[in-house]
């Protein structure tokens, strides 16, 4: 049995998203699976993620990296819209072929100040991540 508890359920986190973050067609094409201690995302393809060479570029893994960590944030602490980016480190393993994007995020730590989760982000299959991600999101104080 996992340590950590769903808040918000997919259908929850795509209704809060979606109002503070509107995208054409909503967010449940993105938030794939939601479960304790962890999330799935899927991002699909547009030839404006490559980078020259062809490959996806690092700044579109950063942001589904740093989108992945608000998500599984606001799934465990519930619609904490608040919460900020405190630290995002990547490694880039490997070229990333074009292709629907993908990032699994798992909790590391969840506290009353901070929340900090591993994604590994991957195009062609999980056992070939292209990067790997840490993100550190602080969560907002409790009202005193």
């Amino acid at each position: 049995m996992s340590r950590w508890r769903v808040r918000l359920d997919a259908g929850a986190l795509c209704a809060v998203l979606g109002e503070g973050f509107p995208r054409p067609g909503g967010w449940s094409d993105v938030i794939r699976e939601v479960s304790p201690g962890r999330v799935r995302l899927a991002l699909g393809f547009a030839p404006t993620m490559l980078r020259p060479g062809g490959t996806i570029a690092g700044p579109v893994w950063m942001s589904l990296a740093d989108t992945a960590g608000y998500i599984i944030v606001m799934a465990h602490a519930g619609p904490e819209t608040m919460a900020l980016t405190s630290t995002l480190t990547i490694n880039f393993l490997r070229a990333a072929q074009p292709g629907e994007l993908h990032a699994d995020a798992e909790l590391l730590s969840f506290g009353r100040r901070n929340a900090v989760c591993d994604v590994r982000l991957w195009t062609e299959t999980p056992d070939r991540p292209a990067a790997q991600a840490t993100v550190t999101y602080v969560r907002p104080m409790a009202a005193a």
